[in-house]
């Protein structure tokens, strides 16, 4: 799609900030930059590289590769980084085409601040 953001950035017509953690020919992972500036630590994104707009617009095959990336960069987290708690959030308002963020919960993080929505406040 011309004007789909990842669907560009895939494809090398935009460039961002965050760097490749996996990348295979079904799905893409990486840092999450905020407009070019470093993110919260353990921010990551699981892009599908085939546009599709929803988690039912997947294959099986796709399917089963971004559960099984989700596992492990999630299980990556825990052990490489001690967070606690991995959240995962699949929204799609401002960005049509899937992806999903996860996002790490560290041990002694207050409650007010647990949760994927305290990153983006």
């Amino acid at each position: 799609m011309e004007d789909c953001f990842i669907c560009n950035k895939h494809a090398g017509v935009v460039e961002t900030a965050g760097v490749t953690i996996y990348e295979d020919e079904l799905v893409y992972v990486g840092h999450i930059d905020k407009n070019g500036e470093p993110n919260y630590l353990g921010h990551i994104m699981i892009d599908l590289k085939r546009h599709a707009s929803t988690l039912g617009d997947m294959t099986i095959e796709e399917a089963e590769r971004f559960g099984l990336t989700m596992a492990r960069v999630s299980k990556a987290l825990m052990q490489s980084e001690g967070a606690e708690h991995v959240y995962s959030l699949v929204s799609g308002n401002s960005v049509p085409h899937l992806h999903m963020h996860l996002v790490a919960r560290y041990p002694n993080t207050p409650e007010d601040y647990w949760g994927p929505m305290a990153v983006y406040d």
